[in-house]
């Protein structure tokens, strides 16, 4: 068996609703995925499966959350091996240490390209970082401003593509869990 990560973009859906955790979980375990566990209450699974691709995993899950929580959401799934490599490439470790919160990466289902890196330099701050690494999105974001315009340009559209972001927080416990 094989572990997974499952990582769903905006999960909210439609005032006051939100999807629950344990249905999340339900819907993976009606999918035949083995062991499924989720990780705060923002979209984030593990599972184990046996002779699947990552992108048929992705459309399996997305046909199968549309129906149940009645809204399309991306999911984009990395293996365990992929999600250590990508735990191990954090650009920023002493940011990552002193502010775990401030370092985020926008996980891409298709690799980003230079050209919409260059695009989203000039949303940068003087205080914030960004890079790209092995086609994911990196960044190291200001809370000295009120809000980072570098956060608020990280649309698909503008980011080149499907994708999502999660905290260093989160990236590292979902290391850790996909390393037990």
């Amino acid at each position: 068996m094989t572990t997974y990560v499952a990582l769903l973009y905006s999960i909210v859906l439609g005032p006051g609703r939100r999807v629950v955790m344990s249905d999340l979980r339900d819907m993976a375990t009606d999918l035949g995925l083995g062991n499924p566990r989720t990780l705060v209450a923002t979209g984030n699974l593990v599972f184990e499966a046996e002779g699947k691709s990552v992108s048929g995993l992705e459309r399996e899950l997305e046909g199968a959350f549309s129906p149940k929580f009645g809204k399309h959401v991306d999911i984009i799934v990395r293996d365990a091996a992929a999600w250590q490599k990508l735990v191990a490439a954090n650009p920023f470790p002493e940011e990552s240490e002193l502010h775990p919160d401030q370092v985020g990466v926008r996980v891409m289902r298709a690799p980003v390209t230079a050209e919409v890196m260059e695009r989203l330099r000039p949303y940068t701050a003087a205080d914030e970082k960004l890079t790209s690494v092995d086609g994911d999105i990196w960044l190291y974001f200001s809370r000295s401003t009120a809000s980072s315009r570098l956060l608020g340009a990280l649309t698909p559209k503008r980011a080149g593509g499907i994708g999502t972001s999660r905290n260093w927080n989160t990236v590292r416990r979902l290391g850790d869990m996909v390393a037990s």
